[in-house]
């Protein structure tokens, strides 16, 4: 039985790509390629703390990845405007679908599971239409682990209560997909980015962050740990098998 949709936040239910536009005033013309490396090397480095047991919260990862970028750019910015940039990732648009698809599922308990801090995640989700909708915010930083380490899906069953078999994990990142459905969840794929229609991206070419982006980071680990569904936007996971329409 169903009993709690746990949601990834970054990517999953906030659109990671809404920094563009930050990135972008602060240095014309670099922006696009800005956002993609940043976001890259944010994940990149919250797996090597994790493995060299370096764990610093994901406020210090997302500033350390967004200086990289920067650097292997040769742009010199302040750190006053590295912070500025960086606050951008607690300013993330959620996705348009995302409050309403989190209403319809209102007979469950709703979470969010992230690597974000605490301090970002309130920031994040504070702001945003979506707060109402959720009723557990949960930080890996409890954990000092960073998804997809078991560590950090430990706080489900720790704080919410619930067997990994009761729960659907949803995430739009394939490493979140590959860690979660590892750990024992029933996950729910946001397949936001077709194969077909990336490798139709693909070979029309020419091939630029953007696309380079989407074929890293948007598509399914060949890690042998597939989802046990896959939808297209938040709006079906209340179609699921199983699942029991929102009370009106």
């Amino acid at each position: 039985m169903i009993k709690a949709f746990v949601f990834d936040a970054y990517g999953t239910l906030y659109d990671v790509q809404s920094v563009a536009d930050v990135t972008e005033a602060a240095f014309p013309g670099h922006g696009a390629l800005i956002t993609q490396i940043w976001r890259m090397k944010q994940l990149e480095y919250s797996w090597l703390r994790s493995m060299m047991g370096a764990y610093e919260d994901f406020w210090a990862v997302t500033r350390q990845s967004l200086a990289y970028s920067l650097d292997v750019l040769g742009l010199e910015p302040s750190a006053t405007l590295i912070d500025e940039i960086a606050e951008a990732y607690n300013c993330l648009t959620p996705y348009p679908e995302a409050e309403a698809a989190l209403a319809a599922l209102s007979g469950y308990r709703r979470a969010i599971l992230s690597n974000g801090s605490p301090a970002m995640l309130d920031a994040l989700v504070g702001r945003s239409p979506l707060a109402a909708q959720i009723s557990t915010v949960l930080s890996v930083d409890e954990k000092r682990a960073y998804k997809p380490d078991p560590r950090a899906y430990d706080l489900v069953q720790e704080r919410l209560g619930v067997a990994p078999s009761e729960v659907v994990f949803v995430s739009a990142n394939g490493f979140d997909i590959a860690g979660a459905k590892k750990y024992g969840f029933r996950v729910a794929r946001i397949a936001r980015v077709p194969a077909a229609a990336l490798r139709a991206e693909i070979g029309a070419g020419p091939v630029g962050p953007a696309t380079l982006f989407k074929a890293l980071r948007s598509q399914l680990e060949g890690l042998g740990y597939a989802p046990d569904f896959e939808v297209s936007s938040l709006t079906e996971l209340a179609r699921l098998p199983g699942v029991a329409p929102a009370a009106h």
